[in-house]
This record gives structure tokens, C-alpha cells and sequence, in this order.
């Protein structure tokens, strides 16, 4: 009887779709690359994420990107079901080379590129493209142009600025670069911070996130 329930239960949907859009322009060195993945690939084994990417169904993917017309699918597109599935994504971004090391910096060209992999995920409940970097956008289409064209379109854009010589970089990606209800920007004091504040980013754009999606559904206040 309990097996028939389970199979006759419905497939939970696919709450958020998450792709994680990653600089590697020629701003960062080697070391500075690892310090990024290494980060990220620890925030995602995290159990306090992993939970939340389990329950919330997600589907996620990794972006490499620096110059324009430069952006690279590192990581295709991974449906979190169980642990197993999310710790598989964080070894397969630890594991992924870097495509590029000498071109410039095209934040409008990445968000561009990262949102035509969306297609095919309408299903999921939200979009969001969380855009890491060092510097703001020196090539290629200005990423304030698509802040309309994200909003109309249901993306959210949140931020996570590396200070690492441009002044007020956080400054910069609150002004052009986020976009989308309670889209917002976190800031690494440069690359060794990187992975604390990506764990933090996560969790707060993936766990607070969902909450307040439930919540609505419970009827209360957006």
C-alpha cells in the first residue's frame, strides 16, 4: 500500500532554477580561479545548502564567462533530487578546467548568454542567475540594458562582487547589474573570501527564498 501511495504521489516541482555565472577574465590568475571554484564547489557540499537545494527541487548549472562572446556551459544543467545528486554538482564544478585566461571583462554578454540556457525550464517556479566577478564590465553590451528586458522576462539577478581593485564594485552591481524582487549583491573582500560569502549567497538566495515562496502559498504577505 505505501509503495502504491508513494508512486501515485506527484513529482514535486522544480522550485528554482539557479545558474552560476562565474568570471574568469584575465583580471584572475590561477590562484585566484581556484580560490573561486574551490569556494564554490565547498558551498555547494555544504549540508545546510545541499538540504536546501534538495527540498527546493533545484536545477543548476555552471557558466564560465570573461570577454564578449566568450561564455562557456562548464556544468550543464544538474536536477538536485537527493544528496547524492548535489554533492555530484559540487565535484563536477570542482572538476571543471578553465576555459579562458586573457580576455576581458563582459558582465551585459554573460547575463545575455546565461539567460538563452534557461530555455526548456519554464517549469521552474524561479529563475535566477548568480553573477560572480572582480571588475565591473569593460566590453561588449552594457548589463544596466537588459536590467528591462530580465524584469519582463521573470529573471532574477543577484550579485556577488570580488573587491579587487575596482572602486565600489558592489557599488557598480547594485547599480547595473542585479535585477528582479529582492535581487541583491554580496561582497567578498577579495578571492580568500570568496567561498564564505558564496556559502552565505546560497543560502540566503536559495533557503530564505523558498520560505517566503511557501509562505505565500500559506496565504500570507508577499
Amino acid at each position: 500500500m505505501l509503495a502504491a501511495l508513494l508512486l501515485a504521489t506527484p513529482a514535486q516541482p522544480c522550485e528554482v532554477a539557479l545558474a552560476l555565472a562565474v568570471d574568469v577574465s584575465g583580471s584572475i590568475d590561477a590562484q585566484e580561479f581556484r580560490l573561486q571554484i574551490d569556494g564554490l564547489a565547498e558551498a555547494l557540499r555544504d549540508a545546510a545548502i545541499a538540504e536546501a537545494l534538495v527540498r527546493a527541487r533545484a536545477e543548476v548549472m555552471l557558466v564560465q564567462w570573461t570577454g564578449d562572446r566568450r561564455q562557456i556551459v562548464a556544468v550543464p544543467w544538474r536536477k538536485i533530487t537527493d544528496f547524492k545528486a548535489a554533492l555530484g554538482f559540487a565535484e563536477a564544478v570542482a572538476a571543471a578546467p578553465r576555459e579562458w585566461r586573457n580576455f576581458s571583462t563582459a558582465i551585459g554578454a554573460a547575463l545575455e548568454f546565461t539567460q538563452a540556457q534557461f530555455a526548456g525550464r519554464q517549469h521552474c517556479a524561479r529563475r535566477v542567475i548568480d553573477v560572480s566577478g572582480d571588475g565591473i564590465s569593460n566590453e561588449g553590451i552594457a548589463p544596466a540594458s537588459l536590467r528591462g528586458r530580465l524584469w519582463r522576462d521573470g529573471f532574477t539577478v543577484n550579485g556577488l562582487a570580488i573587491e579587487n581593485g575596482d572602486e565600489d564594485l558592489t557599488g557598480y552591481y547594485w547599480e547595473n547589474v542585479i535585477v528582479g524582487e529582492n535581487a541583491f549583491v554580496m561582497t567578498a573582500d577579495g578571492f580568500a573570501d570568496y567561498g564564505r560569502r558564496m556559502k552565505l549567497k546560497l543560502l540566503r538566495e536559495v533557503t530564505d527564498q523558498i520560505s517566503g515562496l511557501a509562505h505565500m502559498r500559506a496565504g500570507g504577505p508577499g
